[in-house]
């Protein structure tokens, strides 16, 4: 097993982190998560992952914190993987915004 991470400056105020485990090429298990500064930390505003087996999103608010789990994709976790790093990287703005309201 292999693990890789990385962290992706977006703006003066968000950064998008990676992380994920491969096993024979196959991606196992994986966590991608758009972050903001907000005052003097770093607060999470979108996170991809499969920690409960299957490809879900958590969209996350400056007032409420984490939302219940929605289904991403139903496809395999690299490609889910993949899919939520394009996602990211089309509308980070947007989902920023969308967590400061």
């Amino acid at each position: 097993m292999t693990t890789t991470s990385y962290r992706y400056p977006l703006s003066h105020e968000a950064e998008l982190v990676v992380w994920y485990l491969t096993e024979r090429d196959e991606v196992t298990s994986y966590a991608v998560v758009l972050l903001v500064r907000d005052q003097d930390h770093l607060a999470s505003v979108r996170v991809y992952d499969n920690a409960h087996g299957q490809n879900e999103l958590h969209r996350h608010t400056r007032t409420g914190g984490k939302q219940a789990a929605e289904r991403h994709l139903e496809t395999s976790h690299g490609e889910a993987m993949r899919a939520a790093i394009g996602e990211i990287l089309a509308g980070y703005d947007k989902m920023i915004e969308g967590w400061r309201r």
